[in-house]
C-alpha cells in the first residue's frame, strides 16, 4: 500500500507540474527519476547508517551538498544563446515550447518563431556578469502574496531574475545590477556562493585573497576591491580624507594631555583605520571603542586589529595561534550596535562622528552621555547641502536659509556649529568651539562640551541670523535690540539699498557668530602633529593658527624638538635644541638661546595681558572683487597694503584667494583699487624692447 501511495503522489506531482509550469514530457521524466533517486538515496541511508563512520558521513554530506549546489542554478541562467535554444523540445504538434515562459505566456511555434522570441524578449534583456547572461524568467518562480481572502492569484505572474549568487529573484533589471553589485561589494561571486557548509572557508579564502591591504600613518587596514564606492560598499575607505583623519587624531591627542586614559568611540568605524591610529600612537592613554552597525564592516574591523597586532576584547588569545609570541600593542572594543542606542547605553570623553552624509540623527545621543569638558568631533559629507546646491535638503537638516556666497564655505562651517550647539543646549550642555575646517570634501568641527544650564544658555546666544546684501554682497550679523527695527538694512554698511529698487538684501540663518577656533588649543596640536610626524597637516593648523588671530606673521615655541620647522604663511616655529647638540660655536649659541627666552618671555606677556580677540567673522575674495582692466596687486603686497592701513589681516584656509579683515568691504575694494595698475595696452606694432623702464615696473608689478 505503501509503494502504491508513493507513486500516486508523484503522478500528482507530474500532473500539477505540467498544469503550472509548462513543462514538458522530458523534463517530467527527469524529475520523476530525480525524485525516485532521492528516494533510493534516502532507504539506502536509512539501512546504512548504522553501518557507516563519521568520516563517510562527512564526504557523503559533502558531496550531497555540491550536488544540490550544482542544481540551484536556474535554466535562465546561460553562457551563450545556442545554449538556451538547446533547452527547447517538442510537443506533440511538432512545434516548440520556450523554456522561460508558460504556456498562458507564450504558445508553442516553429523553430525560426521561437528563436525571434528567445533573442528580443529573454536574450536582449538580460544581465552579464562573469561570463553568464542572466534572462529574464516568466516562469511561476516567485512565491506570490496571498490576496485577502488568503488565495494565492495565478493569473498575473510578474517577469523576473534569477541571482547567480544568491538565487534570488528580482523583478527588476536595475534592481538586479545594483543587487549584483551588493555582492561584489562584498566579495561574493558566482564561484565562491554555496549553500552548505563546505565551502564557508573556500569563501573566506577568496575574500581575503581579493582584499587590498592599505597603510596610512604607520596603521595597515585590509579593504575590499572597490573600498572607494560609499554606495555600495560595506567598507568604505577615502584616502582623501586622510587630512580629516589626522586633525581628529591631533585633537584627541591634546585632550589625552590633559587626562587619561579616555574612553574614545568612534562611532562609524568602516575599516576601523581611525580607532586603529588612536590606539597604535596613544597606547595606553586611550581606551578605543569601535562601533558599526554593519556585520561585513565588524569581520573587517576585527581583522584589521588583528593585522596590526591589536587585541580585540571579549576574543580568546588561544584562538590567534600565530600571533602568540608577540604582545598586543593595545586592547580595542569592537561593537555592532546602531550608534544612537550606544551612545545612549555608555558614557564617552571623546566622541567621533563621521556617517555617510550628515550627522544631525546622531548629535542628540551624542551629547546626551558624554563626560563634561569632553570633546565631541563632528564630520559633515553632504557638501551638496552645506555647500548652498540643495536647499530644500539645507532646511530639513540643519533648519537654516542660505544661499550661494562668496564665503559658501565659511557658511556651512557656522551652520554645522549652530547645529550642533542647539543639539548640545537641549541636553542642558553648551559648547567651546576649537576648531572649525571645511575642505572641498567634508565640513570637520570640533567642540568642547561644557555641562551646566549656564553654559546651555550662552552657546545659545550666539547663534544669530546674517543680513547679506545681493549686491555687493557686503555681510554682517543682526544686533540684538529691545525695538524692532523698521528698515534692517541700516545695519549694512553698504547704501546698495538706497541706491538700488526692490528688496536688496536676504537675511540667512541662523548661524553661529562666535569664533571658530581656538588659538591655544590649535598650537597644542600642532605641537602633536610634529611630535607624531604628521607633516602633512602641519602646514594646515599653521594657517589655522594665523587665522584665528588674523594675522601675517605668528612667532611662537615648541619645546622638546631639535629641528625648525617654517611655513609660507608667515608662521615661525622656534625649536630648542638638545644639550647633546650644541654647537661648538658658543657665541651664537648664546644669541640663539636670548632670543629664544626673547621670543617665549614676550609670549607669555602678550598671553598674560592681552585678552583675546575674536577674529572678523567671513572673509572677501581678492578675485571676486578685483576691478576690470586694472591688474591687482599679490596677495601678499595686498595683505600689507591693509596693515600698514590700520587694519587686522590674514588670509583663510576656506579660500586660497580669501582674505579675512575686519575692514569693510567698502574700505577693502579703495585699497585694493588704489594699489592695482591699469592693463598694459601698448601698440602691437614696433619694437616692444624699447619699453620705458616705468611700463616694465608695472608690468611686473601687475602680475598677480
Amino acid at each position: 500500500m505503501a509503494e502504491l501511495q508513493k507513486e500516486e503522489s508523484v503522478q500528482l506531482h507530474e500532473e500539477d507540474a505540467d498544469d503550472n509550469s509548462g513543462s514538458t514530457a522530458g523534463e517530467a521524466k527527469v524529475d520523476h527519476e530525480e525524485s525516485n533517486i532521492q528516494q533510493c538515496d534516502e532507504g539506502k541511508e536509512a539501512e546504512d547508517a548504522t553501518n557507516k563512520d563519521p568520516k563517510d558521513e562527512s564526504g557523503a554530506s559533502n558531496t550531497s551538498t555540491s550536488s544540490t549546489a550544482a542544481r540551484e542554478k536556474h535554466i535562465s541562467i546561460q553562457a551563450q544563446l545556442t545554449d538556451l535554444e538547446n533547452l527547447t523540445d517538442l510537443d506533440e504538434t511538432g512545434k516548440k515550447l520556450c523554456p522561460l515562459c508558460s504556456e498562458e505566456k507564450f504558445k508553442a511555434c516553429y523553430n525560426q518563431k521561437l528563436q525571434r522570441h528567445l533573442q528580443n524578449l529573454h536574450w536582449k534583456v538580460s544581465v552579464e556578469f562573469e561570463g553568464h547572461r542572466m534572462c529574464i524568467c516568466h516562469l511561476p518562480c516567485r512565491q506570490l502574496k496571498p490576496s485577502l481572502n488568503g488565495d494565492q492569484c495565478s493569473s498575473r505572474l510578474g517577469a523576473h531574475y534569477h541571482c547567480i549568487v544568491c538565487s534570488a529573484t528580482i523583478a527588476r533589471r536595475t534592481d538586479m545590477i545594483s543587487h549584483l553589485k551588493r555582492h561584489v561589494n562584498k566579495g561574493e561571486t558566482e564561484a565562491s556562493y554555496t549553500g552548505g557548509p563546505d565551502f564557508s572557508t573556500e569563501t573566506k579564502v577568496s575574500a581575503k585573497q581579493s582584499c587590498e591591504i592599505l597603510k596610512e600613518s604607520d596603521t595597515n587596514v585590509q579593504v575590499l576591491p572597490n573600498y572607494s564606492t560609499p554606495q555600495k560598499s560595506d567598507s568604505y575607505f577615502s584616502r582623501k580624507m586622510k587630512t580629516n583623519r589626522q586633525l581628529v587624531f591631533c585633537a584627541l591627542a591634546v585632550l589625552s594631555e590633559e587626562h587619561s586614559p579616555l574612553e574614545c568611540l568612534d562611532a562609524f568605524g568602516a575599516t576601523g583605520i581611525m580607532g586603529l591610529q588612536w590606539a597604535q600612537h596613544l597606547s595606553s592613554a586611550v581606551k578605543v571603542t569601535i562601533n558599526d552597525i554593519n556585520e561585513a564592516s565588524v569581520e573587517m574591523i576585527r581583522e584589521n586589529c588583528h593585522l596590526n597586532h591589536m587585541r580585540v576584547q571579549g576574543e580568546n588569545n588561544d584562538s590567534e595561534g600565530e600571533e602568540l609570541d608577540e604582545e598586543p600593542l593595545s586592547t580595542i572594543e569592537v561593537t555592532k550596535m546602531d550608534a544612537n542606542v550606544l551612545m545612549h547605553l555608555r558614557a564617552f570623553d571623546f566622541i567621533h562622528l563621521d556617517p555617510y552624509g550628515t550627522a544631525v540623527n546622531y548629535l542628540d545621543a551624542a551629547f546626551r552621555n558624554v563626560r563634561n569638558l569632553g570633546i565631541v568631533s563632528v564630520t559633515s559629507t553632504d557638501t551638496s547641502s552645506l555647500y548652498s546646491k540643495t536647499l530644500n535638503v539645507t532646511l530639513r537638516h540643519y533648519s537654516c536659509h542660505i544661499v550661494r556666497t562668496e564665503y559658501y564655505k565659511e557658511l556651512a562651517a557656522r551652520m554645522v556649529i549652530a547645529t550642533v550647539a542647539r543639539a548640545a543646549a537641549r541636553c542642558n550642555k553648551g559648547i567651546k568651539v576649537l576648531l572649525a575646517v571645511a575642505l572641498e570634501h567634508f565640513v570637520l568641527v570640533v567642540v568642547q562640551v561644557l555641562r551646566g544650564p549656564t553654559q546651555a544658555d550662552e552657546s545659545p546666544k550666539k547663534i544669530q541670523q546674517l543680513i547679506h546684501c545681493q549686491w555687493c554682497e557686503e555681510r554682517v550679523f543682526l544686533k540684538e535690540g529691545s525695538m524692532v527695527e523698521e528698515n534692517l538694512y541700516r545695519q549694512l554698511p553698504c547704501d546698495c539699498h538706497g541706491s538700488m529698487p526692490g528688496k536688496t538684501a536676504v537675511e540667512l540663518g541662523p548661524l553661529w557668530s562666535g569664533s571658530l577656533f581656538n588659538t591655544g588649543f590649535l598650537r597644542r596640536m600642532l605641537f602633536e602633529a610634529v611630535q607624531h610626524g604628521m607633516d602633512e597637516i602641519q602646514p594646515l593648523v599653521k594657517s589655522l593658527i594665523c587665522e584665528s588671530e588674523c594675522t601675517t606673521l605668528k612667532q611662537f615655541s615648541v619645546p622638546g624638538l631639535a629641528r625648525n620647522v617654517r611655513q609660507e604663511c608667515g608662521v615661525v616655529i622656534k625649536t630648542s635644541e638638545k644639550e647633546e647638540d650644541v654647537s661648538s660655536d658658543e657665541q651664537s649659541l648664546g644669541t640663539g638661546k636670548r632670543k629664544m627666552q626673547e621670543g617665549a618671555g614676550n609670549v607669555l606677556k602678550r598671553q598674560k595681558s592681552d585678552v583675546p580677540v575674536e577674529h572678523p567673522a567671513f572673509y572677501y575674495s581678492i578675485h571676486r572683487h578685483s576691478i576690470r582692466g586694472m591688474n591687482m596687486p599679490k596677495l601678499n603686497k595686498f595683505l600689507q597694503y591693509l596693515t600698514e592701513a590700520g587694519f587686522r589681516v590674514s588670509r583663510t584656509h576656506f579660500d586660497p584667494t580669501g582674505v579675512r579683515t575686519d575692514a569693510t568691504l567698502a574700505q577693502f575694494k579703495s585699497i585694493l583699487t588704489k594699489y592695482s595698475v591699469p592693463t598694459y595696452t601698448a601698440v602691437q606694432t614696433g619694437d616692444h624692447s624699447h619699453a620705458s623702464d616705468d611700463v616694465k615696473l608695472d608690468i611686473e608689478f601687475g602680475n598677480p
